[in-house]
């Protein structure tokens, strides 16, 4: 087997420093893309692949971050490839089968919130030229996964109560952790979240002040602290207009299929259907009109739906959805900034960063689109 190229091989070939080397693969966008054509050429032309583990070493860092995750909306049913019918006969070897996929909840099929801001880790992690390892699962095997990631990495992003408390805690003091969304529970935990309460709060103000709605219903969990802010604001604005603040959400966990549809029975059959419905996400608000179109209830015309997080299937449903638009995307790039900074400064204070989101105004509040 031939003797590996290493780095002062193709800065000797390519006529610049190992730094410009190093920095072309590790940050290429950093590097002019004469001098960068020329590295990548000399690379090629010495079968030369940069070496992780030999920067772990030089540097005391992995050059890589983690990402831990689960599937936080799926349902299993869509963790395996659809069943679906053949239609004709079998294909030949070859050639293209023809099938029929009747699912009748493409939406979930539309990136939803982790794979939004799983992109913004990815992105910033390129643009920083870290490598970067992601896992999940269920809670059942999270300490087991999580632990095999941090072995490997410099710093980890998790998603909320995706890893168990003990677990967290013991990691956070071994390297930087940042936390999606949740509240520093461990000394040394960095946060990134958003203004769930404030979003809440100005969307139910806009259904109470220009569409002139009395009468509304809260839908969804409030197990997070995400959920549980968005509640508070909603009974805030309910409160500061001098209306009946609900104790509780109307539906609580799993907030979905034959849930929703034995409620809006429920609802329909008491003549008890409010005039509007604020979901805590835009996935709890698609579940609701398909509800509620089942009974034949418009959406707007007989009762308002509104969501939150602003994933692209309010985007493409009919009437389109009213929700608060977090900023997925930017919380994903602001974790992996965060952590940078800590692997750089592992002795500094925890990072907390709170970003601002928007209300989107569309058909399903009775608005048209922007």
């Amino acid at each position: 087997m031939a003797k590996r190229a290493t780095v002062y091989d193709v800065a000797q070939r390519a006529g610049v420093s190992i730094a410009t080397v190093s920095m072309t693969f590790r940050r290429p966008y950093k590097v002019k893309e004469e001098t960068r054509s020329i590295v990548l050429a000399a690379a090629e032309a010495l079968n030369y692949v940069p070496s992780a583990s030999a920067r772990g070493l030089a540097h005391g860092h992995t050059g890589a971050l983690g990402l831990y995750a689960f599937d936080y909306f799926y349902p299993e049913s869509f963790a395996e490839p659809a069943a679906v019918e053949p239609v004709g006969q079998g294909p030949a070897q070859g050639e293209v089968a023809v099938v029929r996929d009747d699912r009748d909840e493409d939406h979930r099929l539309f990136p939803l919130y982790t794979d939004e801001v799983q992109r913004g880790v990815e992105l910033e992690c390129w643009r920083r030229g870290y490598a970067l390892m992601i896992g999940g699962g269920s809670r059942a095997d999270s300490a087991t996964v999580v632990t095999d990631i941090v072995g490997r990495v410099d710093g980890l992003v998790v998603f909320p109560t995706s890893v168990p408390d003990d677990v967290l805690g013991r990691i956070a003091q071994r390297i930087p952790v940042v936390a999606l969304s949740e509240e520093p529970r461990h000394e040394g935990l960095s946060t990134v979240s958003v203004d769930n309460r404030g979003g809440m709060r100005v969307l139910t103000e806009h259904l109470v002040a220009e569409h002139g709605l009395r009468d509304l219903q809260y839908v969804g969990a409030v197990n997070l602290v995400d959920f549980q802010e968005r509640f508070a604001g909603f009974r805030e604005a309910l409160r500061a207009a001098g209306l009946r603040v609900p104790r509780k959400p109307l539906v609580g966990l799993e907030a979905e299929g034959d849930d929703l549809r034995h409620v809006v029975a429920g609802l329909l059959a008491g003549d008890r259907l409010p005039e509007g419905f604020v979901c805590v996400t835009d996935l709890d608000a698609i579940n609701l009109m398909e509800a509620l179109a089942e009974h034949g209830v418009r959406v707007p015309e007989q009762v308002v739906v509104t969501g939150f997080d602003g994933v692209m299937a309010g985007r493409v449903v009919r009437p389109a959805l009213t929700t608060v638009r977090q900023p997925m995307q930017a919380m994903g790039s602001a974790a992996v900034s965060v952590l940078a900074e800590r692997v750089a400064n592992p002795t500094g204070p925890p990072i907390a960063r709170r970003l601002s989101v928007q209300v989107v105004l569309r058909e399903s509040c009775g608005c048209s689109r922007p």
